[in-house]
């Protein structure tokens, strides 16, 4: 069983159960999935982009990873409906608890002048969404092999029924909010 899924098993449920004043275990919020995405617009004309994209996005996750495709065309973007737009992976249960705890702990310290992640980035549901910049800070992915440095998107999809439900329990799970 990984950390992360331990912690809030044993910590985290308590800890919010008490402070929301739950009546039962069933109501304290939990991580659902994490949905980690990475456009590739110029993709759409060259796919050894998405190829890349697909391979650094399975290296981080270790999961495979799914090709997005284009729902209409958009003749601004030069994009035709079913094109190949970017690259997605979802991940539940075990790997997501250590991807989570990876991100955490490893990857987040590793961004250049990082003062925390925004407190502003939840939707109102209970989800919060983080943007990374470049896939370097993974310590899987290799300078020297990267065709082309690109961000990503990582959506941590929650069962809160609030905004506040949701901080507390990602800061519960030791995100680096700003202060």
């Amino acid at each position: 069983m990984s950390n992360y899924k331990k912690l809030y098993d044993e910590k985290i449920v308590k800890s919010l159960k008490d402070e929301f004043k739950y009546s039962s275990v069933m109501q304290v919020p939990k991580l659902e999935k994490i949905v980690i995405n990475i456009g590739c617009g110029d993709g759409s004309h060259d796919h050894k982009f998405i190829d890349a994209a697909l391979k650094d996005l399975e290296t981080i996750t270790g999961q495979k990873a799914v090709i997005t495709k284009a729902r209409k065309s958009i003749a601004g973007f030069k994009i035709r409906e079913g094109q190949a737009i970017g690259v997605k992976v979802t991940l539940r249960g075990e790997k997501m608890y250590d991807f989570m705890e990876k991100l955490i702990r490893v990857s987040l310290p590793r961004v250049r002048d990082f003062r925390g992640v925004s407190k502003t980035a939840f939707d109102g549901k209970g989800n919060y969404t983080l943007g990374i910049k470049e896939q370097l800070i993974f310590p899987e992915i290799e300078y020297d092999n990267v065709v082309k440095v690109r961000g990503m998107d990582i959506v941590f999809v929650t069962t809160a029924k609030s905004n506040e439900e949701a901080f507390a329990l990602l800061k519960a799970f030791g995100m680096p909010f700003k202060n």
